[in-house]
């Protein structure tokens, strides 16, 4: 397997944002790293087949693990040849294959769902992923709030007492208090419920907040300011990227850190 990589500029992986820690009645400026995430583009013989929100490190790793893991070769040495490059805000990684194994995922390049994309540089795929997020508006809630809602979350949840795998995420009043609150094996399936949930009962998030129990990713941060929440707070802390669409959409993002509270002003320059 020939591997190559192009002219591909070294990122950070755990780059620092800047925010507010509070806890009690304190509160004082933090750097925080968090971690870097970034679209990857797979593309079989030039086609695109998925795009993936990876840290940017051991890149080809990943590509032949995936691969690997998803049914497209069985073997690493049914891959002809992997080149890596950069692709707008993200990578681009083509794999050289026998066309016949290309055609014999060819159905599957249609059902992964969020994942696939149209387009052959992959440049396009990725700026489809990362799609301008809507603006958001709306007061945002005290700490104290977010402290109570965080303490709330886990007698709220039913489900993960019983299978300890599940995720949960809510929507909260202004005051904390969790009103609605869904589970699921998916943390991106709990936020898709929760915001189904709140237009059936003919509700506003832009009125609380949004709670979740797995870390904001950039779905998560794009799903938040879809539903115009003004505030999304998880028990972990943001990747960069999901804080960089935050701040494009004015989405605030807290996460819980010890006993306190962090609210992420956006990243250090």
């Amino acid at each position: 397997m020939e591997i190559r990589r192009l002219d591909i500029t070294p990122r950070p992986v755990s780059p620092i944002a800047r925010g507010r820690l509070f806890t009690g009645a304190t509160e004082r400026p933090v750097d925080w790293h968090v971690a870097e995430e970034t679209p990857l583009a797979v593309l079989l013989n030039g086609a695109a087949f998925a795009v993936m929100m990876l840290t940017p490190d051991d890149l080809e790793d990943f590509v032949v693990g995936f691969a690997l893991t998803e049914g497209i070769v069985a073997h690493a040495d049914e891959i002809e040849s992997l080149r890596i490059a950069e692709a707008g805000d993200g990578f681009v990684a083509n794999l050289r294959l026998d066309p016949a194994q290309v055609a014999a995922v060819e159905d599957r390049r249609r059902t992964l769902a969020g994942r696939a994309g149209c387009g052959l540089c992959g440049a396009q795929t990725i700026e489809a992923v990362l799609r301008p997020p809507r603006r958001v508006t709306g007061p945002r809630p005290a700490p104290e709030a977010i402290l109570a809602a965080l303490a709330a979350l886990p007698a709220a949840q039913v489900m993960k007492p019983v299978n300890h795998s599940t995720h949960a995420a809510a929507y909260c009043e202004a005051d904390g208090t969790i009103a609605l609150l869904r589970e699921d094996i998916g943390r991106h399936n709990a936020l898709d419920k929760v915001a189904g949930g709140l237009a059936r009962a003919g509700r506003d998030a832009a009125a609380g907040f949004l709670l979740l129990s797995s870390r904001v990713s950039v779905e998560m941060a794009q799903k938040a300011a879809a539903i115009r929440a003004p505030l999304v707070a998880a028990v972990s802390p943001p990747s960069a990227l999901a804080l960089r669409v935050a701040g494009q959409a004015g989405l605030a993002v807290a996460a819980r850190a010890g006993d306190g509270v962090m609210i992420f002003d956006g990243m250090r320059d």
